[in-house]
């Protein structure tokens, strides 16, 4: 159902069973996956490329052009999965030459005043609480929780069940798996509760504590830990996905406590 009193343009591809709120904008180049609803007075611009039984609530704007100096016009989208809920006044802008897109994976929740730039990438199942910002070129892996008013440098990266405490500020990256907070951010423990809600077994959840604390404990210089956890611990999944994505950041990691 598509209000008489929203505006939609006709080159838009809406699907199947979509609700669209009075005041609403649609334009151009923008593709809506079936059962989503638009509430009122959301702003969808071109290059919008939304999935299936989303729900979008008032005031957002999503896909409108970057915020960034070398943006120069070029045909870019926002690409949204399934089933993620953004909720009032959220703005996702398009991507640029970098990535060419700003994805947000499925089964997200992007809460009242999130910001995120042009190149993000977020992964599924995120949640980004009120007021948190995130730069251009931002990766938000699987199941991460940012709370309220974090705000974020460009091109961090925040690793997969990792939890970053509110009003925080991040200039490195997060490893996968742990909880930060303070300022600067620090290494706070491991996330197990949210590990353990997510199927993780116990075993699981003891190899990551005992990884990170001889990364963040027993180690004060990350390049030497990481050399002791290979020394010390079988080549598991586990300890493959930690150690790689540290490995892989060139602009540093969070620290441990001091």
């Amino acid at each position: 159902m598509i209000s008489p009193l929203a505006q939609v343009s006709p080159e838009a591809k809406i699907g199947e069973g979509v609700i669209i709120e009075a005041f609403s904008t649609v334009y151009e180049n923008v593709v809506i996956g079936a059962g989503t609803r638009i509430h009122p007075n959301v702003t969808i611009y071109p290059g919008a490329r939304i999935g299936e039984n989303c729900e979008i609530f008032p005031g957002a704007v999503i896909s409108v052009i970057p915020q960034d100096l070398k943006f120069d016009g070029e045909d870019t989208t926002v690409e949204i999965g399934d089933r993620t809920v953004i909720r009032e006044c959220v703005t996702i802008h398009r991507g640029t030459k970098d990535k060419w897109k700003t994805t947000i994976g499925s089964d997200c929740l992007l809460m009242t005043y999130v910001h995120i730039a042009h190149d993000c990438q977020i992964g599924n199942n995120v949640i980004l609480a009120s007021y948190t910002g995130l730069s251009g070129h931002c990766i938000i892996d699987d199941y991460a929780i940012l709370e309220g008013r974090v705000g974020s440098q460009q091109f961090i990266r925040v690793g997969a069940h990792a939890f970053v405490a509110g009003a925080s500020l991040v200039r490195k990256s997060v490893p996968p798996f742990i909880k930060c907070a303070r300022e600067p951010l620090t290494f706070a423990g491991v996330n197990s509760i949210g590990l353990r809600r997510r199927g993780y077994s116990d075993e699981d959840v003891k190899e990551i504590e005992d990884i990170y604390r001889m990364l963040y404990v027993q180690n004060a210089n990350m390049t030497k830990g990481i050399e002791q956890v290979k020394a010390s611990f079988p080549e598991t999944k586990i300890r493959a996905i930690i150690i790689d994505f540290i490995e892989s950041q060139d602009k540093g990691v969070i620290k441990g406590m001091i």
